[in-house]
């Protein structure tokens, strides 16, 4: 019996991955970068808007084949939001209670749509005490704690499997530089990064991965000093990514640079984007392509060509509170005068030169 239902979660989860199309690959209108071509994969128009759609999906086929869900198992996952939005929308699909154990400080939006598909949110007053709340609920309600912070970089098939990479590469096979300079990732889990990065060596290609790390993220740390142990006592603002510990999905062998990002840089390039696309993205976006931006300034300095990838992680629409408030950002971000000042610069002479953190 117990077979019987695992068989049938499997079929639905399966018939909704089929009935979904791939995200588009959109190629930036950037006139005046001449030789480089940067592309965005728009991973906001999955079904629960972001690029964690495809995250929960394959934690819940891993936890599935592996004997840990079952009929009437509750689901608990630690989350800053959008991967609890994407499990949130499995979990009924699958008829199983949800809980996401998240900071207090959640974009709202985020939570309206946890609770709109039918999740519970079970709020924490800071990012680090996500994981052990996570792991007394599971006990306490014989439950499941879904952990994507530890198995996001084993639940995906790296290998291929139509996983991003494999996407990426895919549609940018008709393109001028087919086979990219650079991927640009940000690391949350670091289970899309470790995709990417173990994509890009078992195919053999010569593409760099550049991982951006936000301020009040330990990654970047963890990257340069191999210390697994250290942490940092604030929680990221750019909600999504950036974690106070350094995650076991987090692959640092599979990167080839990893840089810092302002937080105010994040911000201030997402409302740069918002003119050349038309619409509003997520601040983690924001974080991706000024890491893009900088490489291609650095590109066009040595008179090299290529493209850079890098992707829309989610709609800046559940950010309308935060991201696009002014007085939000003035007291959580600070001024966005000098990165605005230095990307207006960027769309006119291709070099973008401004005030950043350590590489």
């Amino acid at each position: 019996m117990t077979n019987s239902w695992v068989n049938q979660a499997i079929e639905k989860i399966e018939a909704d991955f089929q009935r979904s199309a791939d995200t588009h690959l959109i190629k930036l209108d950037t006139p005046n970068l001449k030789g480089i071509d940067i592309y965005l994969k728009d991973e906001s128009t999955h079904p629960t808007g972001s690029l964690k759609h495809r995250l929960a999906r394959s934690l819940f086929l891993y936890a599935l084949c592996n004997g840990w869900i079952k009929q009437g198992t509750t689901v608990i996952e630690s989350s800053s939001g959008s991967t609890a939005v994407s499990e949130a929308y499995f979990a009924r699909l699958l008829g199983l209670p949800f809980i996401a154990v998240m900071p207090s400080s959640t974009a709202k939006k985020k939570i309206q749509q946890i609770e709109f598909y039918g999740g519970q949110c079970h709020f924490v007053d800071h990012s680090s005490k996500i994981y052990a709340e996570s792991e007394r609920l599971a006990k306490e309600l014989n439950g499941h704690y879904m952990d994507q912070f530890t198995y996001a970089e084993r639940a995906t098939d790296w290998r291929g499997n139509n996983n991003i990479a494999n996407s990426i590469f895919n549609q940018m096979e008709k393109e001028q530089h087919a086979i990219p300079s650079w991927i640009v990732m940000s690391p949350g889990t670091g289970g899309t990064s470790a995709t990417i990065g173990r994509y890009i060596r078992y195919q053999r290609l010569a593409t760099q991965l550049c991982v951006v790390d936000p301020e009040q993220s330990v990654f970047f740390d963890y990257f340069k000093t191999g210390d697994n142990k250290v942490t940092c006592a604030n929680g990221s603002k750019i909600e999504g990514i950036g974690r106070p510990r350094a995650e076991p999905s987090f692959i640092a062998g599979v990167v080839d640079e990893m840089r810092k990002i302002p937080d105010a840089a994040s911000v201030a390039t997402i409302h740069w984007l918002e003119n050349i696309i038309g619409r509003k993205t997520g601040a983690s976006t924001g974080t991706n392509l000024y890491g893009v931006l900088q490489l291609a300034s650095e590109m066009v300095a040595k008179g090299e060509t290529g493209s850079i990838v890098t992707l829309i992680c989610d709609s800046g629409e559940r950010y309308l509170d935060t991201y696009y408030d002014a007085d939000w950002i003035a007291e959580n971000i600070g001024d966005l005068t000098p990165y605005t000042k230095a990307l207006q610069q960027f769309s006119t002479t291709s070099t973008l030169i401004c005030p950043s953190l350590q590489r």
